[in-house]
C-alpha cells in the first residue's frame, strides 16, 4: 500500500469518527448518521470541507452550491436556531454540534435540491416572525 492510500483510509477513518460524534453529541439517530456518511461521501465537495474543518478547526469555504459556502449556510440556520430559543425551544442552546453537522447536512440537501434552498436562504429569516414583537 502506498503512503497516500495510508493517508486517504487514516483521513477517511477520522472523518467517520468524528461524523459519529457530532451526530451522538447533537442527539441525532444511527440511521442519520447512516444517511449523513453515505450523502458525505458521495460529494467531494462536502467531503472536502468536512475534513479541512476537522483537521483545521476552521472552515475553508471554497466549495459552494450556487455560490454559498458552508458558513453561509450555517449562518442562514444560526438564525433559525436562534428563533427557536426565543420561542422557548432551547434544545439548541449551547450545542455547537448540531449547528455544525446541520450545516453540512443542508449543503449536502442543497447540492440535490439549490433552488429550494436558495429559495429559503433568500426569503428566511428566522427571526423575523410575527409573535417577536
Amino acid at each position: 500500500m502506498e503512503g497516500n492510500d495510508m493517508v486517504d483510509i487514516n483521513q477517511r477513518e477520522a472523518a467517520w469518527q468524528w461524523a459519529k460524534a457530532l451526530c451522538y453529541y447533537a442527539g441525532e439517530s444511527e440511521e442519520f448518521l447512516e444517511r449523513f456518511w453515505k450523502e458525505l461521501n458521495e460529494s467531494n465537495g462536502v467531503y472536502k470541507e468536512f475534513v479541512y474543518y476537522l483537521t483545521n478547526q476552521e472552515f475553508l469555504c471554497e466549495y459552494k452550491v450556487e455560490g454559498y459556502s458552508v458558513v453561509d449556510i450555517m449562518v442562514w440556520q444560526m438564525d433559525h436556531f436562534k428563533a427557536e430559543m426565543d420561542r422557548g425551544h432551547d434544545d439548541m442552546k449551547q450545542n455547537g454540534d448540531k449547528m455544525l453537522l446541520m450545516a453540512f447536512d443542508t449543503m449536502l440537501k442543497m447540492e440535490k435540491q439549490p433552488d429550494k434552498y436558495v429559495r429559503l436562504m433568500q426569503s428566511e429569516t428566522g427571526t423575523d416572525y410575527p409573535e417577536k414583537y
